[in-house]
């Protein structure tokens, strides 16, 4: 197994987190298990290279690809991202990497070659089939919360389902935190609607407004979120969409947004 696929650190945290491995049979057991870290390796390879599951190198990675779906499939399914995710986000706050006071939100187009779930025309692409990646930074640009929705859905619908999906946040003495105290965005979100139920949240909304010249000082706070997708889009496989199954690439991209919460002690900003 290629040790750079999982560093030490990436497998200590995610190790605790999966589910137990199935007994075996004692009458004709079949061939024996792939470990954990090994399928890891493989959805790494994947993740990192954006090559087809089918074309793992199983010699190199110590995984095929079909195991690695598999592997993802089932680890999916039992809620391990998000949990990965959850713990990173603790540690992060509790070394005073995490700033939720100000947070940014903001939407980004993939294109989505093999259809699926969540997949609509997208009106930046000619109407091509693609998808939409939804995402909530702190002040640094570290990713909270993500939601995967259809080409054609507008941006401002999924403002109140990012918050809702931002996961309870520890580390410090006190409630978990989950809100922020002010919240960033462009033009996209310009509606009263929004910005009322964010007052009753006790979120302060600063929203671009449209038809007012360009210069409103907002973006030197909402670039962060231009850079997270940025971070995110330097693994190959979430530059385009190819998993027809929305469960599995949301569970490709929180692994993404996992690894960047992992790199994050150790970014200058």
């Amino acid at each position: 197994m290629r040790a750079d696929l999982v560093p030490d650190d990436l497998w200590e945290r995610v190790a605790p987190l999966l589910p137990p491995a199935p007994e075996r049979r004692y009458r004709h057991p079949g061939r024996l298990r792939v470990p954990d870290r090994a399928a890891l390796a493989g959805i790494m390879y994947v993740l990192r290279t954006g090559v087809a599951w089918r074309d793992v190198p199983t010699e190199s990675v110590g995984c095929c690809g079909v195991t690695a779906w598999r592997r993802l499939r089932d680890w999916t399914e039992a809620g391990v991202r998000p949990r990965l995710h959850a713990v990173l986000l603790t540690e992060l706050r509790r070394a005073d990497s995490l700033d939720l006071d100000d947070c940014a939100v903001d939407g980004s187009h993939v294109r989505a070659l093999k259809g699926g779930d969540h997949v609509g025309p997208s009106p930046v692409d000619r109407a091509r089939p693609g998808s939409k990646h939804h995402l909530i930074v702190d002040r640094h640009g570290t990713p909270l919360a993500l939601t995967l929705t259809g080409g054609n859905r507008h941006d401002v619908t999924q403002l109140l389902p990012l918050l809702d999906a931002v996961p309870p946040i520890r580390g410090l003495r006190g409630r978990p935190r989950r809100e922020p105290r002010r919240l960033y965005a462009d033009r996209g979100y310009d509606f009263d609607k929004y910005r009322r139920l964010l007052w009753k949240r006790g979120i302060k909304p600063l929203i671009a407004r449209r038809g007012v010249a360009h210069g409103s000082g907002l973006g030197m706070i909402r670039w962060v979120v231009e850079r997270a997708f940025a971070w995110l889009r330097q693994f190959e496989r979430l530059r385009t969409r190819y998993e027809r199954r929305a469960d599995l690439h949301q569970g490709l991209l929180e692994l993404a947004c996992g690894i960047t919460c992992l790199r994050r002690p150790r970014t200058t900003l």
